[in-house]
């Protein structure tokens, strides 16, 4: 009996594929282009025109942009609103990083024993806070802080020991704003520092045994410059998320006591959301992509400059 072959199905091509032909340099660039056209639509004209929108004078009740140069951005640094957000923002900063990659790679060493029991667990926990959402983190939180009834100065009272408030006085206020966004985000840094560990090869720290290294030198010149890659992802997504805090300290302090927790995006969308400065707001935001840009160029420069080799 004869077998009938099938004919192979045949793809009906569009004008514009029969337009440039299959065989052009540009045919591959079609499957680019609707992704292409959504980044330059969305994220590339937006960029540049809110640039020009920092140059102007321009608010919800104007009809037309008022060229006017850099004059948002030469008042700035005489804003007193700016200077605190400023200040408080890179308090943030220096405050939050060095805490939260500490936290996180000492969280990772532990996890990474072997004669340690419970791992999964403590990986859940870990990472539990990270799954939930700001609003839920930062409720929470404003519970336990709470000057009133808050269970931190239940605990004090309990103890015999002074109760604070936490969130109403000027030297806690942005602490806490701290301690939250520790203990919300660490358990996802702990979980890329513990990746990082596990690629380590075995055969570097037991040739580093053989040779007399002890645990701080097996730490120092083994197992962090291996982490180089993760250390330079984690910093650099670690500040970037710091320069744009913004929801806990809306949530939870709102930029007080005395501006004294207010941060720039927050001043960005105050400026131009409830004063509608939409020109100021724009020079601001720029002001705050420009610093983001330096330190993510300066990290990538510094520990970007060695190599490992095995």
């Amino acid at each position: 009996m004869r077998r009938l072959k099938a004919k192979p199905k045949t793809r009906i091509k569009t004008g514009l594929e029969k337009s440039i032909g299959e065989n052009s340099v540009f045919y591959p660039y079609l499957y680019l282009l609707p992704y292409a056209l959504f980044f330059l639509i969305f994220w590339v004209y937006p960029l540049f025109d809110g640039f020009y929108v920092s140059l102007c004078r321009y608010d919800f009740a104007e009809t037309q942009r008022t060229f006017i140069a850099f004059k948002h951005y030469i008042s700035l640094p005489f804003d007193p609103l700016f200077r605190a957000s400023f200040i408080n923002t890179f308090i943030f900063v220096l405050e939050t990083t060095p805490l939260i990659i500490g936290v996180g790679l000492a969280f990772a060493l532990l996890l990474n024993l072997s004669f340690l029991k419970g791992k999964t667990v403590l990986r859940v926990l870990l990472i539990s806070p990270f799954m939930l959402s700001i609003a839920a983190v930062c409720m929470t939180w404003e519970w336990i802080l709470g000057s009133q009834f808050g269970l931190l100065n239940y605990y004090f009272s309990q103890l015999r020991l002074p109760t604070q408030t936490w969130l109403l006085e000027k030297g806690w206020s942005l602490f806490a704003v701290v301690l939250t966004t520790l203990w919300w985000t660490v358990g996802f840094n702990t979980i890329l520092f513990l990746a990082g560990l596990q690629e380590i090869p075995d055969v570097l720290h037991e040739a580093a045994k053989i040779d007399g290294a002890g645990r701080w030198s097996n730490f120092w010149y083994i197992t962090l410059p291996c982490l180089r890659p993760v250390l330079l992802f984690i910093i650099v997504m670690q500040i970037i998320a710091s320069f744009k805090i913004f929801g806990q300290v809306f949530i939870m302090t709102g930029g007080g006591p005395a501006e004294s927790s207010r941060v720039m995006v927050q001043h960005i969308y105050e400026t131009g959301f409830q004063y509608y400065r939409m020109g100021e707001a724009s020079a601001i935001a720029w002001v705050l992509f420009v610093i983001i840009m330096v330190f993510t160029l300066a990290q990538f420069k510094v520990l970007s400059k060695q190599t490992i080799e095995y």
